[in-house]
């Protein structure tokens, strides 16, 4: 075969590994090459599918630690064709250097210095460790050669392992305090799982490596958190860990000892008349995880802030899924800047997160003021504009609780697991008892069930059906605060907001309930009643939210009211007065941009992006006529961020639910006038009927019937078999009337040439 003939495959197998293996780049011992290394899933998109995923063709590891990227293009192209995707590739994985080659020339690119151009052929891995690691680190060579945990055919993820390879290599360069940052949801525990694993495999410590097993704390600030560490660490031997508990310590008047790794919650530790933490020397940790550090644990005045300086000699690793805001500035201070940082935007893209829709609502009732004839339950300031952040703590206004409950009832699917968050434990109760009222898909009194802290272990018991993805029951939850993190409950798709959250922080963390993957979730949905999406204005970790129109008003801080709040005061509006919906809109998340925007930024965009999917009316109606090139138009879209739901979020803008979606985008790109589905199938039977047998013209009025009632998707090629089957009972009846199958695919798509024909060129 000629060599300028050699597919991709080949020129991967008969030149590039010839060329690896002579620099002893062969899987053996301390040198691993991996081929096709999946780096990204696919940003999720319609019916679950994705788009494209990322792999690189080789990944060279030494020591078990990722050295380069090799991107191979085939041998007829030109070496540097593939650049642009090494370079890529090099920074998602976190190695210094990176090659593109066609098999007959190699360029070499140092990411760290910007150095690049043609060499003679891939450094040896011993040379290649040199040139990424200048200053030898006997400690980082240790750790480093100890593999990641595979238990149960785990693969970690390419950022959890570089994050991994962070802490580690900022450990075995002296720092005392490290920081991770990553979104909810992307394996935080799982990460700080593998970065212990490797210490204990090590046997590292802060007095001599190898002398004995590493003393490891975990710390929480909630039991369902340490729950989860404790059982996460499952891999490591069961006398090695230990779950600490205030009764347990009670019960036994000492703390643990002899174990080596210590779950438990500061709470805990900070029981007992003299602190439970003070019963070990000061230097009996070694290594300390303070999960969802951001919380307070490294505030300078916070009550957890001794815990961590009393043990001050070990090794502290802050895990956080918030980038450093004026909130948690205290949490950057004391760690310092994260050695390895993954933000929401970058888990979505790459299809480790679900994506998500934001549907704002407003009420004529964001204020109240006292008006003759309203009946009032409790004291009441008839002088005084009760705002957002007073409603459910100091005022109750029922009409509105109730017209909200029946809104977000009536626009989600009620089969559909969905997190309230209240103003209150009281609110949550109220919220509760409304939905269970209006719901109309069950008569499970379990329906919707309150969680918070006052529901005890009836409401944890709630909770973990809710998270079971094999039950149905709970359905809904409702709670103030408590389920504002530590939640993994992987198939919630809606999250609604019924009060104010002025912290970024927190707002992450209630975010951070949807977005974990789950089979047929392609998107969660916010619906957000009190201006809470503000803050998605946050461009470095998900974008800015641009508002079309009016402002939106800044919500004002939640009053800090006294230890024991007073009742709430009940009111039921008089003199005719009734709380009503006056504004309603849906903000999209933009993959490419990272960020929420409105609505009619979302068209302006689509606007700017279709002369990329087609040249001409004429070119979108050739694409659209046919089944299968109006999938890989559809598939593109939908890559872009436009899919099937977003196009028809679209329709609903425009008014136009009864349009074909071709017609909604030869309305974008060249404003011409839209026409009904109706309108289309009538004008294509016209044709039908004079170029069909009556057969044959019977199952195509068919067809347009369905297409007239649920659209475009009637269309799909792989509907044709379903079509036929309600039409004829069965495809070998179908086949007695209208012919071979074959024949049957010829007239459904042919057909459709017609139904989108330019009348007025006729």
């Amino acid at each position: 075969m000629n060599e300028l003939e050699l597919s991709e495959a080949d020129t991967r197998a008969l030149l590039i590994d010839k060329q690896l293996s002579s620099a002893g780049w062969e899987t053996n011992g301390d040198v691993i090459v991996r081929r096709e290394y999946p780096i990204t899933k696919g940003r999720i998109f319609e019916e679950g599918k994705r788009s494209e995923h990322l792999s690189a063709d080789y990944v060279l590891f030494y020591k078990n630690v990722k050295l380069a990227v090799v991107e191979a293009k085939k041998s007829s192209r030109s070496y540097t064709d593939g650049v642009a995707q090494a370079k890529k590739y090099a920074e998602l994985l976190n190695v210094r250097y990176t090659y593109a080659t066609n098999g007959h020339n190699i360029y070499q690119i140092d990411i760290e210095t910007g150095k690049e151009g043609e060499v003679d052929s891939y450094p040896t891995p011993e040379e290649l460790w040199g040139m990424t690691f200048k200053k030898n680190n006997e400690l980082f060579n240790t750790l480093s050669s100890v593999p990641m945990n595979t238990a149960g055919q785990f693969q970690a993820r390419y950022y959890q392992e570089n994050a991994v390879n962070a802490a580690i290599k900022a450990l075995s360069e002296g720092k005392k305090r490290i920081l991770l940052t990553l979104a909810t949801g992307t394996g935080k525990t799982c990460i700080a799982f593998q970065i212990v694993w490797k210490l204990f495999q090590a046997r590292w410590n802060t007095v001599k490596i190898g002398d004995r097993l590493p003393r490891v704390l975990f710390l929480a600030d909630r039991n369902i958190l340490a729950d989860q560490a404790f059982n996460a660490f499952g891999g490591f031997p069961k006398d090695a860990l230990v779950r600490m508990t205030p009764n347990q310590v009670r019960k036994n008047g000492r703390v643990p000892y002899a174990q080596s790794i210590f779950f438990t919650i500061f709470q805990t530790f900070m029981s007992g008349e003299k602190p439970y933490f003070g019963q070990y020397p000061k230097d009996f940790f070694d290594f300390i995880i303070i999960d969802e550090c951001h919380r307070g644990g490294a505030n300078d005045e916070g009550n957890w802030r001794g815990i961590l300086e009393y043990f001050d000699s070990a090794v502290q690793l802050g895990l956080t899924a918030t980038p450093k805001r004026k909130d948690n500035v205290d949490t950057y201070k004391y760690f310092g800047n994260p050695v390895y940082t993954y933000s929401l935007k970058q888990a979505i893209n790459d299809g480790y997160l679900t994506p998500f829709r934001v549907r704002n609502i407003r009420t004529n009732f964001g204020t109240y003021k006292y008006k003759a004839g309203d009946t009032v339950d409790g004291e009441i300031d008839t002088d005084k504009t009760y705002e957002e952040p007073d409603f459910n703590r100091k005022v109750e206004l029922k009409e509105k609780e109730l017209l909200r409950v029946k809104d977000f009832m009536g626009e989600i699917d009620q089969h559909d697991k969905t997190l309230v968050f209240c103003a209150t434990q009281r609110h949550a109760g109220v919220i509760r008892d409304l939905i269970n009222q209006v719901k109309t898909v069950t008569n499970d009194i379990h329906y919707c069930e309150r969680v918070t802290a006052d529901d005890g272990k009836e409401g944890e018991l709630a909770l973990r059906r809710f998270q079971d993805t094999d039950k149905t029951i709970p359905t809904i939850l409702t709670t103030s605060e408590k389920l504002s993190t530590g939640v993994d409950a992987v198939q919630v798709k809606n999250i609604v907001l019924l009060r104010p959250i002025n912290s970024m922080i927190e707002f992450k963390q209630i975010i951070g309930r949807g977005t974990r993957l789950c089979s047929g979730k392609e998107y969660f949905t916010i619906y957000d009643y009190v201006n809470a999406s503000k803050n998605f204005e946050d461009p470095e970790w998900d974008g800015p939210v641009k508002y079309i129109g009016k402002p939106r008003p800044k919500s004002k801080q939640r009053p800090k009211g006294p230890t024991n709040p007073k009742p709430v005061t009940i009111i039921t509006l008089g003199g005719g007065r009734t709380v009503t919906i006056i504004g309603k809109s849906t903000t999209f998340y933009d993959p490419k941009l990272g960020k929420t925007i409105g609505a009619d930024e979302f068209i302006q965009r689509l606007v700017g992006k279709l002369p990329g999917f087609f040249k001409s009316e004429e070119e979108l109606r050739q694409i659209w006529s046919d089944p299968m090139t109006r999938k890989k138009l559809l598939q593109r879209l939908a890559e872009e961020g436009y899919d099937r739901k977003a196009l028809e979020g679209i329709q609903k803008l425009l008014n136009a639910e009864d349009k074909d979606i071709f017609d909604i985008l030869q309305y974008i790109a060249y404003n011409t006038n839209m026409k009904s589905r109706v309108e289309r199938a009538n004008e294509c039977m016209e044709y039908v009927a004079d170029s069909y047998n009556a057969r044959q013209a019977s199952f195509i009025e068919f067809i347009l019937e369905q297409y007239k009632k649920n659209g475009v998707n009637e269309l799909n090629d792989e509907r044709v078999g379903k079509l036929i089957t309600l039409r004829y009972g069965s495809p070998r009846d179908a086949q007695k009337v209208l012919g071979e199958m074959k024949q049957i695919r010829t007239i459904f798509c042919n057909f459709q040439h017609y139904l989108y024909q330019d009348r007025a060129s006729l």
